[in-house]
């Protein structure tokens, strides 16, 4: 590679930092100290070592750069603009409403991957499209990542450097800009980039200690990652927050502000200037292909056998994966469990293992689907809680994964509360955009395993350890917003909403009432969300009682989604959920002291009559 031209390097750093100053002033908001200090690093990445068509940016060759210092933005959008992908009216457009230039970076530009401001998710995110580069498209693009060393606090960042380190990932390279100052004060580091290099190296990261503000350094350590074989480079750039610009540099205080005076310091780093950088475009490849191998056969399961709907989660994936070769699987160590494992077995190239680190498995996810795969990752609904911030971000990424929770509920039994999912449906449902389904028998399982697959946003599929009936067939379908009235007539007092595993404690309720000469409906709510809102209202109207039952605590679960779409009718509901702190016992043993089995359902809408 010939020496690059530092005056021009120079040059380019210098409108780097001065657009980032002109659009945090316009916008009257932002973080314009925390661009300058990374200006030089960036202006020779897209220089000299960037590989990137802004005309075709889902071209396959393409390098990534992540942004995971998301407060930077006025520096990436300082560097589309260099680049010529935006114009100098739109940069200054910046936080303003309306505009593609948000405070922090989202997909809603075409040059953006992943949404980033939620600190310590891009390089676990980085690590996601690095495995996909390596394992799956089988192309030599680069990830590009860059840092700030505050966010080298989060515990994610190590789950993401072991991961990267023992995947061996060459292609992922952290350019961590060491500036000193957080948002309160010093970092906990300060300059000290030996600490952040013994804690890379334990993980099997090759690292670079420069100088963040050197042209020559900075051009001869990301020359050195792109050569690096066998593991991923930290390059650790000490750099001046505010560099450049007197007023600021290396000030507390100054975080997240635009500059007091602005046109001072434009004038001080030598005024406006008009460089372009000419980013070169990767060469031609291909990606392996997705392409279907054979035709979907979903297992038929026997109407009147006990299967676990986990284990029927784990054989439609198998034909899924059969079907579509884009369809891959992420395991937290728990593939036994959520029989992930069969997965496993058959297609090993598309299993990735993520041990037990829930936050980099969603985030491998996340960096997965963008480069267009159709990731499942699975393991137990209480350890979601672990990665919900990631959960959280994926929506705003605009990214489509499909999560799958085992083990929900107090029906689990023995191993007590803390292995029990009993948040995980209020804390889907909350996402934008979000999918929750809890099915109940194994047929239906699979035909909703199939049906995530095609969709857009954050998918969850909720299922339950133990074996319950099948009472479906396996040609029957189940579309998403759907419902099933399993049970119906027009002497009933009540309709009973349920979903999973209470569906069938619900019917045995029913057959016994009904022996009784107490007629009740049974609604199997399968898709939480969105709802079949046509369906409950018309029970709502019909029966004017409703009693809603669930394995999950009572807020924000079934019965408060129900709740949602009949408040406005005005019928009574009766919400059965669980509602103290359950410990071990037998799974009967703990639906009734929850309160939700057979018989505090059919206790519930007796109560109905007596009232009635």
């Amino acid at each position: 590679m010939p020496d690059p031209d530092l005056h021009f390097l120079g040059e380019l750093a210098a409108q780097l930092r001065v657009d980032a100053i002109r659009a945090s002033a316009a916008a009257g908001s932002g973080h314009p100290t925390s661009s300058l200090s990374a200006a030089d690093l960036m202006a020779v990445l897209f220089a000299c070592h960037l590989r990137y068509d802004f005309d075709d940016p889902g071209a396959v060759g393409n390098d990534h750069l992540i942004f995971s210092k998301g407060h930077a933005s006025p520096l990436l959008y300082a560097l589309y603009k260099a680049a010529g992908a935006i114009t100098d009216e739109e940069l200054l457009t910046f936080r303003k409403h309306g505009s593609r230039l948000e405070g922090h970076p989202t997909p809603r530009l075409p040059w953006v991957d992943v949404g980033t401001g939620s600190l310590g998710q891009g390089l676990p995110v980085g690590v996601g499209i690095a495995l996909a580069g390596r394992r799956l498209d089988r192309v030599p693009y680069h990830v590009w990542v860059l840092c700030g060393d505050s966010e080298l606090a989060e515990g994610s960042i190590w789950e993401a450097a072991e991961h990267a380190g023992y995947e061996g990932l060459a292609n992922l390279t952290a350019i961590v800009d060491v500036n000193r100052l957080g948002q309160r004060g010093p970092t906990r580091h300060g300059w000290d980039t030996g600490a952040y290099a013994r804690r890379l190296c334990a993980f099997g990261w090759h690292t670079i200690e420069i100088d963040g503000h050197d042209p020559g350094q900075i051009d001869y350590a990301l020359q050195d990652a792109r050569v690096t074989r066998g593991r991923p480079t930290a390059i650790l750039a000490r750099t001046r927050k505010g560099e450049g610009v007197s007023d600021v540099e290396n000030r507390e205080g100054k975080h997240g502000k635009p500059l007091a005076d602005p046109d001072r310091a434009v004038e001080e780093l030598g005024g406006p200037r008009s460089l372009r950088v000419r980013v070169a475009k990767p060469e031609a490849v291909t990606r392996a292909s997705g392409a279907a191998s054979e035709p979907l056969r979903l297992p038929a399961f026997p109407v009147g056998e006990r299967i676990a709907t986990r284990t029927a989660y784990g054989e439609a994936l198998v034909a899924l994966g059969a079907a579509r070769r884009d369809v891959v699987a992420l395991d937290g160590e728990v593939a036994d469990s959520t029989k992930t494992e069969t997965f496993a077995e058959s297609f090993p190239d598309r299993f990735f293992e993520c041990y037990i680190a829930e936050q980099q498995m969603v985030a491998a996810a996340v960096g997965m689907q963008v480069r267009g795969w159709t990731p499942y990752a699975a393991t137990f609904a209480a350890f979601f809680t672990r990665a919900y911030d990631f959960v959280r971000m994926a929506a705003v990424s605009r990214a489509d994964i499909r999560l799958v929770g085992s083990h929900a509920g107090v029906s689990i039994g023995e191993d007590g509360p803390s292995q029990m999912g009993l948040e995980d449906i209020a804390m889907m449902r909350a996402v934008h955009g979000s999918t929750v389904l809890y099915p109940c028998d194994a047929n239906q399982t699979a035909k909703l395993v199939v049906e995530m697959a095609g969709r857009d946003g954050v998918s969850y599929l909720r299922t339950t350890r133990g074996a319950t009936p099948v009472i479906y067939g396996p040609d029957e379908e189940f579309p998403i917003g759907g419902c099933r009235v399993l049970r119906r007539s027009h002497e009933d007092l009540a309709t009973i909403v349920t979903a999973g595993i209470t569906v069938h404690e619900a019917l045995a309720a029913a057959e016994a009432l009904e022996a009784e000469g107490i007629m009740a409906g049974v609604v199997d709510l399968y898709s939480i969300k969105p709802l079949d809102v046509h369906a409950l209202r018309e029970a709502a109207t019909t029966t004017g009682n409703m009693i809603t039952v669930e394995d999950h605590w009572a807020e924000g679960g079934l019965g408060e989604a129900v709740l949602s779409a009949v408040a406005d009718l005005g019928p009574r509901v009766v919400q059965l959920a669980v509602r103290s702190m359950p410990g071990s016992a037998t799974p009967e043993e703990q639906l009734r002291d929850a309160g939700i089995d057979r018989t505090a359902i059919a206790e519930a809408v007796r109560r109905l009559k007596w009232r009635a």
